[in-house]
């Protein structure tokens, strides 16, 4: 009766063992398909003026190269009015303002096919398209 209680434990510890590793396994891969694309701002412009990119998942990491001032991040879908607030990205916000000299990354933003505007209304740049393939 020994024998066979150690082997079930055994049995049972190797499941949830296998269970916990494939569960990494996915969370892991979840996160290696996320990509982190950089775009840096100087006063009243973006370094980056042209993005491509495949569909996917990114983060976007803002940097606030001596602008003087706070700084941030908005995206839109080409074509619609970017004074209006419901037509932001909200997920590519970054999670904080970027200030002065510091950097700052948004929440994972999915993007399809199809062309993007971004800019920075606190730095009053240009808007830049961003197109994903």
């Amino acid at each position: 009766m020994k024998k066979v209680i150690s082997i079930f434990v055994m049995v049972i510890a190797f499941t949830l063992t296998t269970n916990a590793q494939d569960n990494m396994m996915k969370k892991g891969s979840k996160e290696a398909m996320v990509e982190t694309i950089s775009l840096e701002q100087t006063k009243g412009v973006f370094t980056q003026e042209n993005v491509t990119l495949k569909e996917g998942s990114y983060i976007f990491e803002i940097s606030n190269n001596n602008v003087g001032h706070d700084v941030g991040f908005v995206l839109i879908k080409k074509g619609t009015d970017a004074s209006k607030p419901e037509n932001h990205i909200k997920t590519a916000y970054v999670t904080e303002v970027v200030g002065n000299n510091k950097t700052q990354k948004s929440n994972i933003t999915v993007l399809e096919k199809g062309e993007y505007v971004y800019f920075c209304p606190m730095n009053l740049t240009p808007q830049y398209t961003l197109t994903v393939e």
